[in-house]
């Protein structure tokens, strides 16, 4: 008879040698293997049950997620139906505060065509303010099912930004009424997408107050009451596909990112995060790469020679991804 002691242990043994059988017998696809690239087992995360009805169950199964290297996400910014590159702090009601860092004569239908010919995935088109519909429609036409849409997004029109050929959709202020954050209104945005969080961005977008951020809202003005640490990431994860953040403060200035903003993200997201704010230079995409382990990746906007900048060549930034296939 063995004792009941060395039993239980040798039945964890058992079963731990099970899980090492399995996950040997797991091969990584040829084109990325040797490269370093470690496979991770995602569990969704526990819904949120608060003080709330408890959510639906979405559509986000267990998966095989690989680590990665930070990659380039490029942008398309629109504003009164032009492609520009925008200080972000000074996005106001009042245009006569607005800098501008350059407007494009080229419509938003040219842009979404030169990250097409790159195969540059993940791009997102930003409607700041109203006159941006045609144009972000005309984007979303030039390559359908691959550029992600924000902007005044909302449960009546989720789905039909998704129809119109939108590969998500990006919300942030229908999430916050008066400031404050409603979990029920995002189950509404879900319910609106089928319950399939793979269509869904949630940008948290924020600004510092004092040494924290918090989520901004209406073009980047008005905080919100949520703070970005790692329960309110904890909290959002589960119904979405990945976050979105512009550190706003930083937005257009050209002047460096946030690096323990970063930091932070990559501790705090176990899914998809792209920043944006302050990127400058390739530098900077060595550096957010850094500071991440390469789990955040970087837009640069205004610093781009195709947004009339010249801190880093487009092409650089193509060549930058192809690398860290």
């Amino acid at each position: 008879m063995i004792p009941s002691r060395i039993g239980s242990c040798c039945a964890c043994c058992y079963r731990f040698l099970r899980l090492v059988f399995c996950l040997e017998s797991f091969k990584l696809p040829p084109e990325i293997a040797g490269f370093g690239v470690q496979v991770r087992i995602v569990i969704p995360a526990k819904k949120y049950t608060q003080a709330h009805p408890k959510p639906t169950t979405y559509h986000q199964p267990t998966t095989y997620q690989l680590t990665t290297m930070t990659k380039f996400r490029p942008c398309i910014d629109l504003h009164a139906g032009s492609v520009k590159q925008i200080v972000g702090g000074t996005l106001t009601t009042t245009d006569s505060e607005l800098k501008t860092n350059f407007t494009s004569k080229l419509p938003s239908s040219y842009y979404a065509n030169l990250y097409k010919e790159n195969a540059l995935e993940g791009a997102h088109v930003i409607m700041l303010g109203p006159g941006n519909t045609d144009a972000c429609k005309e984007a979303c036409e030039a390559w359908p099912g691959h550029l992600q849409v924000g902007g005044g997004i909302n449960d009546g029109n989720a789905k039909e930004w998704i129809e119109y050929g939108a590969s998500k959709v990006i919300i942030t202020s229908f999430l916050f009424p008066s400031g404050k954050f409603s979990l029920e209104r995002l189950q509404s945005v879900l319910r609106a997408l089928d319950n399939d969080t793979s269509k869904l961005v949630i940008d948290l977008s924020c600004r510092r107050k004092d040494d924290t951020w918090f989520v901004a809202m209406n073009k980047w003005q008005d905080l919100t009451d949520m703070e970005l640490t790692a329960e309110s990431i904890s909290l959002l994860q589960p119904y979405c596909s990945e976050f979105l953040i512009h550190a706003a403060d930083n937005e257009g200035l050209q002047q460096g990112i946030d690096e323990l903003l970063v930091r932070k993200l990559s501790e705090w997201s176990s899914i998809p995060v792209t920043y944006a704010g302050g990127g400058r230079n390739l530098q900077d995409l060595e550096l957010v790469e850094s500071l991440s382990g390469g789990k955040v990746d970087l837009t640069i906007g205004s610093a781009l020679d195709v947004f009339g900048g010249n801190g880093v060549k487009f092409d650089e930034c193509c060549e930058w991804n192809k690398s860290r296939v």
